[in-house]
């Protein structure tokens, strides 16, 4: 196999961006749905929704439980913000899932994941939303958090979406989708990468120290210039949130996941600046415009 390659600044400029014409609308600059939160933890879908703004989709919809959607709403006026049944675990009701369907179909690109509670429920609705979205057409999907372990009773379906798909697990999710155990994940992540990106038909975004990216037809990138200070609670929301607007505004799986790896890297870099700890993750959003501005120049 061939050794990772870097995720640098010549790289991104041979990448570049898709932008959208001086006289795009909203519509032009795609649209993404972000599914997730919960009762317990319903400012993930916050962090990812805002996330996909700052990295410029067009127009955002977040689908979280109905108890707490207007709170949402109240805290991102910028999108529609759709309740959903809620289990008595306090997660999103699998039975929800026609509607997802329905509004994702008229999306760009789709998340779901950050904050979702409840395991079974999860797992029953990721299974579902793939089943509804089958095939190379339709939208971007990415998968992060919990709902990444629907996957296997789903692998048909996302082989037909042929990389359509990205996914976003840390070791021990990995390890969890590659039936080994973290420490083997960790002890050679490129491997634990490229064999669940060859089994599934996705893009898989490995984070870590060293993020590692590998698609289905065996191409991989690492890079490695992040901080410790990443490593923090709804810092993998923000990416994934990067990532859906990426790829919501046009740019191809592979290219969103590069991308947002690099600007999520870059913006805790720049926070770390004023102590490599003790940033906060909603902090990271803010920066994303202006290092993607100063990346596409």
């Amino acid at each position: 196999m061939n050794d990772p390659i870097p995720v640098t600044r010549d790289l991104l400029r041979s990448m570049a961006l898709p932008h959208p014409g001086d006289g795009a609308d909203k519509d032009g600059r795609g649209r993404v749905l972000v599914i997730g939160g919960s009762v317990e933890v319903p400012g993930a879908v916050l962090l990812a929704g805002t996330a996909a703004l700052r990295a410029g989709a067009g127009k955002l919809q977040m689908a979280t439980c109905r108890s707490v959607a207007p709170h949402l709403g109240l805290a991102v006026p910028e999108a529609l913000v759709l309740g959903l049944h809620e289990t008595a675990e306090g997660g999103i009701a699998p039975d929800c899932v026609d509607t997802l369907c329905e509004r994702a179909a008229r999306c760009t690109a789709v998340l779901i994941g950050p904050g979702m509670m409840d395991k079974r429920a999860v797992a029953e609705l990721t299974g579902a939303l793939i089943a509804g979205l089958d095939g190379e057409g339709g939208p971007v999907l990415v998968i992060d958090a919990e709902a990444l372990m629907g996957l296997d009773g789903a692998n048909e379906a996302l082989c037909r979406r042929n990389g359509r798909t990205i996914i976003t697990p840390h070791a021990g999710e990995m390890a969890g989708l590659s039936g080994i155990s973290r420490e083997e994940v960790e002890a050679d992540p490129p491997a634990a990468a490229r064999r669940v990106a060859d089994r599934h038909k996705v893009i898989v975004v490995l984070k870590g120290a060293c993020t590692h990216i590998a698609t289905p037809d065996g191409r991989m990138w690492s890079y490695d210039g992040g901080n410790v200070g990443l490593a923090t609670s709804g810092s993998g929301d923000t990416l994934a949130g990067v990532i859906a607007g990426l790829a919501a505004r046009g740019a191809d799986p592979a290219q969103a996941a590069i991308w947002g790896v690099q600007l999520h890297g870059e913006a805790g870099n720049r926070l770390a600046r004023r102590g490599p700890l003790g940033f906060l993750a909603r902090e990271l959003l803010a920066q994303v415009p202006e290092i993607m501005a100063e990346l596409s120049a």
